[in-house]
């Protein structure tokens, strides 16, 4: 009992390192003062200014699209995988799937920047980002839809074949509604992982094509301006708003399979 406090202190500290920098971040957002140094008065005229400024909206635009494309592709291809994994246990499919998942981010976008380039010929750009951004979200996809399965009765399905139900209609009627949620969990999951990312779209994006992060991080290199900070913001909101989407779909399922 005497160390309560003391591990209380600790997971104060620790909420207050991760946290405290991204209220910073939000308070200076509304800053009057273009030098970012101190506050000076409170205005919302950064937001505004966000919606006139046409390379950043370009950048928005480019990173909605590559999101719900890569996204949708990935749901798709890391749902079938999922079910692969859980019913058939193929030997090398979770290593194909997991490693993406596992692997460094930085080694993640080295790896495609060479196979697209030296292999392929590709030139790089949104067709780059697309395939990049499918690929590592697979992984995230298969693990929900693969815990979701693996936390079910499989005595349902047998019912269902007993039933005389094909395989396609037993998955139409049966797995599918019951892992619909872990599938849209999923789908949020891997649109957050896009929207947000930074390291792998860096490598990857070639000339003339720019993400929301990669505009982020060209505006920072100059100065921290209120403008970067209500951008961030609001790419914060996004986020939150779509992991929260994404817990309240399949909560068991972000926590770990039953």
């Amino acid at each position: 009992m005497r160390r309560i406090p003391w591990l209380w202190a600790a997971a104060l500290a620790a909420y207050a390192f991760l946290y405290l920098p991204l209220a910073v971040v939000v308070l200076f957002s509304f800053n009057d003062s273009a030098l970012n140094a101190s506050w000076v008065g409170f205005t919302t005229a950064w937001y505004g200014k966000l919606l006139s400024d046409p390379a950043m909206l370009q950048a928005a635009g480019n990173s909605l699209f590559i999101a719900a494309v890569s996204s949708t592709a990935a749901t798709v291809l890391g749902t079938m995988a999922g079910i692969s994994m859980q019913r058939w246990r193929p030997r090398f499919l979770p290593f194909l799937v997991l490693t993406p998942v596992a692997m460094p981010e930085i080694l993640l976008g080295v790896s495609l920047l060479l196979f697209f380039r030296q292999v392929l010929d590709l030139t790089l750009g949104l067709f780059s980002i697309l395939i990049a951004h499918i690929t590592f979200s697979i992984g995230f996809v298969a693990i929900i839809v693969r815990a979701r399965l693996a936390g079910m009765d499989e005595s349902i399905f047998e019912a269902a074949r007993d039933l005389g139900a094909s395989p396609w209609r037993g998955f139409v009627r049966v797995t599918l509604p019951l892992i619909l949620p872990a599938i849209a969990a999923g789908f949020l999951m891997s649109f957050t992982l896009s929207i947000d990312d930074f390291v792998i779209t860096f490598f990857v994006a070639g000339v003339g094509v720019t993400t929301l992060p990669l505009q982020i991080y060209s505006m920072i290199k100059v100065a921290v301006t209120p403008e970067v900070n209500a951008v961030s913001s609001l790419l914060m909101a996004l986020t939150l708003t779509l992991i929260a989407l994404a817990a309240r779909f399949a909560p068991e399922t972000l926590k770990g399979s039953r």
